[in-house]
């Protein structure tokens, strides 16, 4: 590991307090200059970096850089397993996620990154995922599930974001299904979950689940400025935020990693969900039809109700919905 990331991992377990230079140049095996330029190498990467005489170096409260250092501390369980890599600029996390599991990566490896150039989200659209305001990220899992419980990964990865939304921002957070995350009315997240089949025995080769949060998001692009929001209107002063948001997020899926087919959080789900109990119109390719929505099956497929009192069970990849408006 570079130095400068020796030193940060050293900072961030005594985030707020200041570690002596000579203490680190002890512990690291180099020098006090050595520290010295790995302080500033890290200043320059903007880290809020007190260097105070006679005192040593102090990581300040109100940095919110995330890296792996400035995570891993609050990861726990089998989540502290988990390989973790931090990269400022990517195309899309799921991408390079997709790219790693194809070539074995093992089930808890997690991509995450400040900005995304191609975010993706679900049918195709892109996911809006600019630099310093967001937190976007995806884990590798290796479930043992067939394809048609696939829809769990999504559901249960939605109760673990939005259980972590408000154990982190303090607010209530809501579900639209399948894999938005709502506050009030305005969507802060969106899940996107990619799968690979193993045709010898039917069941998933692995799933990729990205997740991007809007932290404190501010201005949107015009096709959604209705609808986008974010977690904070400003940033937290006072705490590591993001990187607490996204370990507490990896500490409840891995809490439900090994647990998908107990179901258990089926009604948690329901409970979060908006739709339920709500107009609103279901859109399969270029048809609408006009539905109610009335319950989510334990497959997690959401069950609608026509107004020729049929109902149908339906699969997200297969439809959307919209709420009718009042």
């Amino acid at each position: 590991m570079e130095l400068k990331y020796q030193v940060l991992k050293i900072l961030e377990e005594n985030r707020g307090n200041s570690v002596n230079g000579a203490k680190l140049a002890n512990e690291l095996f180099v020098t006090r200059s050595s520290i010295w330029k790995a302080v500033k190498s890290l200043q320059k990467d903007g880290y809020s970096i007190e260097a105070v005489t006679n005192r040593g170096y102090c990581l300040l409260p109100d940095n919110d850089i995330v890296s792996v250092a400035s995570i891993t501390p609050f990861l726990k369980g089998l989540a502290a397993t988990f390989q973790l890599e931090v990269k400022q600029t990517v195309t899309s996390t799921n991408i390079l996620a997709k790219e790693a599991a194809a070539k074995g990566a093992k089930e808890g490896t997690v991509i995450i990154a400040r900005e995304q150039t191609d975010g993706r989200g679900r049918m195709g659209r892109s996911f809006y995922s600019p630099d310093s305001s967001g937190i976007y990220f995806s884990i590798i899992l290796r479930p043992t599930l067939n394809l048609e419980d696939s829809l769990l990964i999504t559901t249960s990865t939605a109760v673990a974001v939005a259980k972590a939304i408000e154990s982190i921002a303090q607010v209530e957070a809501s579900i639209k299904w399948v894999n938005d995350i709502f506050i009030e009315d305005k969507k802060v997240c969106g899940i996107l979950t990619e799968a690979s089949l193993n045709f010898e025995n039917g069941g998933l080769e692995y799933a990729v689940v990205g997740i991007g949060i809007n932290t404190w998001t501010r201005s949107f692009p015009g096709e959604i400025q209705q609808t986008a929001g974010s977690l904070f209107q400003n940033k937290p002063d006072d705490a590591p935020v993001t990187s607490m948001l996204v370990a507490e997020v990896l500490n409840n899926i891995a809490e439900s990693m090994n647990s998908l087919t107990d179901k258990k959080y089926l009604e948690e789900y329901r409970k979060r969900s908006f739709l339920l109990g709500k107009d609103i119109l279901v859109l399969k390719g270029k048809d609408t039809t006009p539905a109610k929505a009335i319950d989510i099956d334990e497959k997690a497929r959401l069950v609608v109700e026509y107004a020729d009192h049929t109902t149908e069970a339906l699969v997200s990849g297969e439809v959307s919905t919209r709420i009718v408006s009042k």
